[in-house]
């Protein structure tokens, strides 16, 4: 296989109105009124405090629903791709195929150990009564109801094999074919060319599409306003956002 591999982050969403989750209004800035964000997003959270993270996850949904595919998803759309993004932008463009690395807020797995592969089923999100919309506390609590969480001990608590847990991947979880790791491995090693688009090159993936790049000296780009500075000669440099290269 011979491919050009496209890795896309939060920038290429900012052109559909999305905030970058490290930017002023991001995701990963504003957090909850008793949690940063990086306390949030994590299974942790999830198994002690689910009303709590859902309502966040809930929130960020409806952030994000009626928010359009923007001309660089298109453009990606019959490219091979991998995005940090878990808006579902690229399949709304049309992508059949793309790796959605981190997860899609529009989907759900029931919850268990990490490495169990599971069957993504719709979100239902869209399930809960607009009555609660205004209501923290009643929204919680359909929340909880919706994504089957019982009560134990007194307390609400996610259940294996029965409680519905967001497929995103969490701060505290690893990498695992729930999120097609392998596969993505696979292009990575395989390709031709990789093209970064909209990426600070913060998470894991990026770190390991670099490395795999370096150890087998394939040619990398990097789309980006203001791209991070790189020591790898086999590297060009695109100082602009991922509207005008699909322009070029």
């Amino acid at each position: 296989m011979n491919d050009l591999l496209y890795i896309t982050g939060a920038g290429v969403s900012a052109e559909s109105g999305i905030p970058t989750f490290r930017g002023a209004d991001g995701f990963w800035t504003v957090g909850s009124i008793n949690y940063t964000p990086q306390e949030m997003a994590t299974r942790n959270m999830y198994e002690n405090n689910p009303g709590e993270f859902l309502l966040w996850y809930f929130k960020r949904f409806i952030s994000l629903k009626n928010i359009k595919p923007n001309k660089t998803h298109y453009w990606l759309s019959d490219k091979r791709l991998i995005t940090q993004n878990i808006d579902g932008l690229d399949r709304k463009a049309g992508n059949k195929n793309y790796i959605a690395i981190h997860g899609s807020i529009d989907k759900l797995v029931i919850f268990d150990d990490q490495e169990v592969i599971q069957k993504p089923i719709d979100a239902k999100w869209d399930e809960i009564d607009s009555e609660c919309l205004n209501d923290d506390l009643k929204l919680k609590k359909a929340l909880l109801e919706k994504f089957k969480i019982p009560i134990k001990n007194s307390e609400y608590t996610p259940e294996k094999g029965v409680s519905y847990k967001p497929l995103v991947l969490l701060f505290d979880e690893i990498y695992t074919e729930n999120f097609r790791f392998n596969e993505s491995l696979s292009w990575m090693e395989n390709c031709s060319k990789m093209i970064f688009m909209g990426t600070s090159f913060s998470v894991n993936i990026t770190n390991i599409a670099l490395e795999i790049a370096i150890e087998k000296n394939i040619p990398i780009e990097i789309v980006d306003p203001d791209p991070i500075e790189i020591q790898y000669p086999n590297i060009e440099y695109h100082k602009m956002n991922a509207s005008e290269y699909c322009n070029k």
